[in-house]
């Protein structure tokens, strides 16, 4: 059933204003405990953060002498930007924000993977567009500029000829929250847009959009890691078995994707329902499941391929070299 989209954004932005109000994570937790934050966001393939808040997997990890915090975040700079400060100590984001904000000197380390695939090329029902040929022209929307779903997109259109108009084509490119999306559709403020799931089976089973690139299709779209796990390597340095326990539970929350599957499915509707106030229907669900692997596996290979991509797409000034970026060191 329909929901009413500019009540979900709203109530969704207030959310986020909320939680990126909360205390530091460099603090105590006011009970005499350490406390850890871990940053997500509301969207399908950030699933092993969902289970492991559930499951609190992190706080058996720590033990009693740390509390765990979680925070959502709406795109990737964000969640850098709260890495960066010191608001968060590690979570699940793209690997492009990662990539970028490394490029330009941010203390970031991936230290696992933790889902592939979800990442579709979409236009609205209103648009009338149903090839990717057609989106000459149009107006399409991402998380955020040189986001993970944006350099996907961007490197997939290339190949047609299709190109932002950041550098010198004739696509029109505009940023937003994906929960935002069919809002935007319906009013024909955007044409098109590379979503992550769950956002591509809501807009595809409940607005009717047409999806033109699959995520088995799409730039990457089976080998590129979609999310990683990531930390600083100031609270490697500092603090190794803390980083340890963290992709140690993460590890187990992945685990028990893969072998509970119908109740990670659960713990996503009733998670993304409280981030987003938005219900998401058990189809829309198995949709997007469908397009996700689960996994804490990292192709350096691929990610220096991606990396590559952002390059000749001028997200980064500079040739990239990553082999530091990427510590698998805790992977079991």
């Amino acid at each position: 059933m329909k929901k009413s989209w500019l009540a979900v954004s709203a109530l969704f932005l207030l959310l986020m204003g909320v939680l990126s109000g909360c205390g530091s994570s460099s603090s105590g937790s006011g009970d005499g405990k350490e406390k850890v934050v871990i940053g997500y966001f509301p969207n399908i393939d950030h699933v092993p953060a969902m289970v492991a808040r559930e499951k609190a997997l992190y706080e058996k990890a720590l033990g009693e002498e740390y509390s765990v915090e979680y925070k959502t975040f709406p795109d990737g700079g964000a969640f850098m930007t709260a890495l960066k400060t010191g608001d968060i100590d590690g979570g699940l984001v793209g690997p492009a924000p990662v990539m970028n904000n490394y490029s330009s000197g941010a203390d970031v380390k991936i230290v696992a993977g933790a889902s592939s695939g979800g990442t579709v090329i979409i236009a609205s029902k209103e648009s009338g567009i149903s090839s990717v040929e057609e989106l000459d022209g149009a107006t399409f929307i991402t998380p955020g500029i040189g986001c993970t779903h944006d350099v996907q997109m961007e490197t997939f259109l290339k190949d047609f000829g299709l190109t932002s108009a950041r550098i010198g084509g004739t696509l029109k490119h505009v940023t937003g929250n994906p929960a935002q999306y069919a809002g935007m559709f319906e009013s024909k403020k955007v044409d098109a847009a590379a979503v992550p799931e769950p956002w591509a089976s809501v807009l595809s089973i409940e607005y009717g959009a047409k999806i033109l690139v699959d995520s088995n299709e799409i730039s990457y779209g089976t080998t590129l890691p979609n999310t990683v796990f990531v930390t600083t390597g100031k609270l490697i340095d500092e603090k190794k078995d803390l980083v340890e326990k963290l992709v140690a539970a993460h590890q187990e929350s992945v685990a028990f994707i893969e072998e509970n599957p119908e109740e990670s499915k659960e713990i996503a509707i009733k998670s993304i329902k409280e981030s987003t106030n938005q219900e998401l229907s058990k189809e829309v669900v198995d949709s997007a499941w469908e397009r996700i692997r689960f996994t804490n596996e990292v192709d350096a290979k691929v990610i220096q391929e991606f990396a590559n991509s952002s390059f000749d797409l001028k997200f980064l000034k500079e040739k990239p070299d990553f082999k530091d970026l990427i510590d698998t060191q805790f992977i079991n």
